[in-house]
């Protein structure tokens, strides 16, 4: 994922918390204060049940990382404590899921560990459908700054056929050709890396 776990990628589109009113917040275990080691657990853990490998996510906070790309816990609370984790799903789906509601950021890994884990509760109790619907609303938008995957940028899925992938270049190119209102040459430069992108992935 194109994603960096440090600093914080806030996802684009995403309304931030004033840091006036940030609030803490009591996400503990046996009444201790929650570290951003445990936080980090407990969003691995939910999305590990949902069957998303770790390789699968980025972490992303303005916590300096560790080694394995988490947040470490031997740094001092940085000004902004927001988390936004980023996962792909098997389908080749991106999601995200951002919270900076509380002063520390420990307590906004947990919360969006609990808010994975209550949106599991609705799929044990027979809501698959609305889980899915749920779901889409935390599909990710690109980070600032951030290329988006080739399959993003057509419009079809990761797993398509070549002729599906051909066929959305073509459907885009003849709307986004400089030539054509609303086009430009940098639509195209991406929309032509993107085709070169899927078909060196899929069919080489």
């Amino acid at each position: 994922m194109s994603i960096s776990a440090y600093p914080l990628q806030w996802p684009a589109g995403w309304k931030r918390t004033p840091s006036h009113q940030r609030r803490d917040a009591t996400f503990t275990k046996y009444k201790k204060r929650l570290a951003i080691f445990d936080g980090a657990e407990r969003v691995l853990d939910e999305l590990g049940r949902l069957g998303v490998g770790r390789n699968d996510l980025v972490l992303s906070t303005n916590v300096e990382t560790r080694m394995d790309g988490l947040p470490r816990s031997d740094r001092g609370e940085p000004g902004d404590p927001g988390v936004a984790v980023y996962w792909r799903e098997k389908d080749g789906a991106h999601k995200v899921m951002a919270i900076d509601h509380y002063s520390r950021v420990a307590d906004n890994l947990a919360a969006i560990a609990a808010t994975l884990e209550a949106m599991r509760a609705i799929e044990r109790h027979g809501g698959a459908a609305i889980l899915a619907r749920a779901f889409t609303g935390f599909t990710a938008l690109p980070a600032p700054g951030a290329p988006r995957e080739w399959w993003e940028v057509l419009g079809v899925p990761r797993t398509c056929t070549r002729e599906e992938l051909k066929q959305a270049y073509r459907a885009l190119a003849s709307r986004f050709h400089p030539d054509k209102p609303g086009g430009s040459h940098e639509k195209m430069a991406e929309l032509n890396a993107a085709q070169e992108a899927g078909l060196g992935e899929r069919f080489t």
